[in-house]
């Protein structure tokens, strides 16, 4: 019998530790799963009968998006004040291959990029968009929200939250419009990408526990998101509209859960 027990720890050890795998090699939202993945996967979208409200039926996989506990996103309010360690990015230039999944636009790098977050390594895998924001600061939502997907050794994921208001024009988001195709498929760049320069100058964040915030849901994530926005002029954020407007996953509760904010 206890031979039997272990076995069973065992193998869903191993089934998580494959299932965080696979979902970190695309994205979270799809976005957390790349092209091939998607088309495998069974289908979703963010509208009607196989939108948001639905997800946790369409698929036994991913039941966790109807009775998970600790689902993202959420609105960001009554952070308390923390002397949390900064998070540490070592991130470098890299060639990025620009890829439509059908969800979203995703950007996947050499995976070369760390991120430290409490002592723990994560590597950058891939960074994608929405808009409009999904996770909201005290109700207010933002036109636009980047995703920087991180993973660690163990298959749990850190993924940093950008968000972008409208002012004056951005071109290191131009140079990934650029390059970013209109129907699915996917473009390599032929120079090199800094993704630094999308984060913002201050780099206050909020911290929380939670989950993809596409099907499967997986609640494997920790989130750090940049409380001061970075600027994108209105035609940028228009363009990404044009491709996907409102590729955003509703509010989910907090769930009594602690949200952060470095002092």
């Amino acid at each position: 019998m206890a031979h039997t027990t272990k076995l069973i720890l065992l193998l869903s050890v191993c089934l998580t530790f494959a299932s965080a795998q696979a979902l970190a090699s695309g994205d979270t939202t799809a976005h957390h799963n790349d092209a091939k993945s998607d088309t495998a996967a069974p289908h979703w979208t963010y509208g009607g009968m196989d939108g948001p409200e639905h997800w946790g039926a369409l698929d036994e996989a991913y039941s966790t998006c109807a009775s998970g506990t600790q689902q993202s996103p959420i609105d960001l309010k009554e952070a308390r004040k923390a002397p949390l360690a900064p998070v540490e990015i070592k991130w470098k230039p890299f060639l990025p291959t620009i890829i439509n999944n059908g969800h979203t636009i995703k950007v996947d790098t050499d995976r070369q990029g760390k991120m430290i977050l409490d002592g723990k390594t994560y590597t950058l895998l891939q960074f994608h968009f929405h808009h409009g924001s999904e996770h909201t600061i005290n109700g207010r939502h933002y036109p636009l929200e980047a995703h920087f997907v991180h993973q660690a050794k163990d298959g749990s994921l850190g993924v940093l939250g950008v968000f972008f208001k409208e002012g004056t024009p951005n071109p290191s988001l131009q140079k990934i419009w650029n390059l970013a195709p209109l129907e699915r498929g996917e473009m390599k760049a032929e120079k090199k990408f800094k993704p630094g320069a999308l984060l913002p100058r201050d780099r206050g964040f909020f911290r929380y526990e939670g989950s993809l915030t596409t099907p499967p849901c997986s609640e494997i994530v920790s989130w750090v998101i940049f409380s001061q926005p970075v600027e994108a002029s209105k035609a940028q954020i228009d363009a990404f509209a044009g491709i996907y407007a409102h590729n955003y996953r509703p509010l989910q509760s907090t769930s009594r859960r602690f949200i952060l904010h470095s002092q």
